[in-house]
């Protein structure tokens, strides 16, 4: 019963706070429900014995990625009136998207209703002693491992990409001589005057 329960107010959660995760105006505040329904999906996964689901979604998704959403937001100087005139620019190509999305699924689900798979013959079989973690584990690095490699090195490829267009040449761009700096003088950063009585300084 404790289970029902804890499952309906975690879906429940869920669901709203992705409809107001898309709803809000203020993209801080779409943050915060975004973080609110990591949360909540995390209590799911722990609820049906995903328990290393779930500290990724606490630790990755919302020690790191909506953090960094927030951050990057709360930096940015956005001007959202130009964004939305934007989107609704495209919203016919968005819809048609969104169309052809939803009938891609449809038909997916319809295909698969009717093939009544077994999904027991398809399962590997797992030591019920074994600990979650270390099933996944123990496949992820045995028969998954060289796509778990492609994905990393995917990622590495992404993170040097990104610091090569951040460390690009710029024109116009100023950089800090620490040379030139270092060999400054007083006497040629500061100049001595004795102005007359009654008159300002001329810079």
């Amino acid at each position: 019963m404790i289970q029902a329960i804890a499952f309906y107010l975690f879906a429940f959660v869920v669901i709203l706070s992705g409809a107001l995760t898309i709803a809000s105006r203020n993209p801080v505040h779409s943050v915060m429900w975004l973080i609110l329904a990591f949360f909540n999906a995390a209590g799911l996964m722990v609820l049906v014995g995903a328990e290393f689901i779930a500290m990724l979604l606490v630790i990755v998704y919302v020690g790191a990625v909506a953090v960094l959403f927030l951050f990057v937001v709360m930096m940015l100087d956005i001007d959202f009136a130009e964004l939305r005139a934007g989107v609704a620019r495209y919203a016919g190509i968005g819809l048609a998207v969104a169309v052809a999305l939803a009938a891609e699924v449809m038909i997916a689900v319809g295909a698969w209703s009717a093939g009544k798979i077994d999904l027991t013959r398809r399962v590997a079989p797992v030591d019920p002693a074994m600990p979650n973690i270390q099933a996944i584990g123990t496949l992820l690095y045995t028969r998954y491992v060289f796509i778990f490699e492609a994905a990393g090195f995917v990622l590495l490829v992404a993170m040097i990409g990104a610091i090569v267009l951040t460390h690009r040449e710029r024109s116009g761009s100023r950089f800090q001589n620490v040379a030139r700096q270092n060999a400054r003088r007083p006497q040629d950063a500061t100049r001595n005057v004795q102005p007359p009585v009654g008159q300002g300084v001329q810079l």
